[in-house]
């Protein structure tokens, strides 16, 4: 039988859609939590992508994914059957982006703190959408590491979207992550039907966010002289 077959029908699908800036480790996370090979479009990085893809904070990238990536993992103590759709990074596929969020109950952000601005594009995609998502914090080894209260007021978020630290590489890192969506995703669900008031937004939303708000730093504060 195929990895790719469906055993139990018991088991409720549900897209969930992997995003976030180029580099970020989205095809990384899909590799790491699919409990069956991941299906990529990665294309080698040649010089005809020079004026497109800038490499800066990623110098050792040599592919990219052009379409998509696609990835399953089961939760069996929820009878859950998730389906990961990672997105293309790069301004000139996110026309690929509708397509892969229909359907989506929600959505991981990615975020690398060295380039913190190449997560905002998401982050106003899925706020403008109405659909849930948790941030993500890739923790990159020689990146600096901030708390995800740090993260959260660089970003302007919503004060009840998630934000977690993670290793897109670690599958229980990965695993933990989006279950974090799933119960958010589950919690707006139901304050929607109770009728609950909506959480207000942020007063600079991310799309100004991006051309006023200064990123966290790279690098740590220095102690005053």
């Amino acid at each position: 039988m195929s990895d790719y077959a469906i055993s139990d029908d018991s088991f409720v699908p549900l897209k969930i859609v992997i995003a976030g800036g180029f580099g970020v480790g989205k095809t990384t996370m899909v590799g790491a939590v699919s409990e069956i090979p991941p299906l990529t479009t990665e294309e080698t990085l040649t010089a005809a992508s020079v004026d497109h893809d800038s490499l800066d904070g990623v110098p050792e990238k040599d592919a990219t994914t052009v379409a998509m990536d696609f990835g399953r993992i089961t939760l069996t103590a929820h009878h859950l059957m998730l389906l990961l759709f990672g997105t293309p990074g790069q301004k000139r596929f996110w026309f690929m982006w509708d397509h892969l969020a229909s359907g989506a109950i929600g959505a991981v952000v990615l975020a690398d703190t060295r380039r913190l601005a190449d997560c905002f594009a998401a982050v106003e995609y899925f706020e403008r959408r109405g659909l849930p998502f948790v941030v993500g914090v890739n923790e990159f080894d020689d990146a600096y590491h901030y708390t995800p209260e740090e993260v959260k007021a660089a970003l302007h978020l919503r004060s009840d979207t998630p934000v977690m630290c993670c290793d897109a590489r670690a599958t229980s890192s990965a695993r933990s992550l989006l279950i974090r969506l799933v119960e958010h995703a589950h919690a707006r669900s139901v304050a929607a039907r109770a009728g609950a008031p909506a959480e207000p937004e942020p007063a600079t939303g991310a799309a100004s966010a991006s051309e006023s708000a200064q990123p966290v730093p790279t690098s740590p504060p220095r102690s005053p002289a």
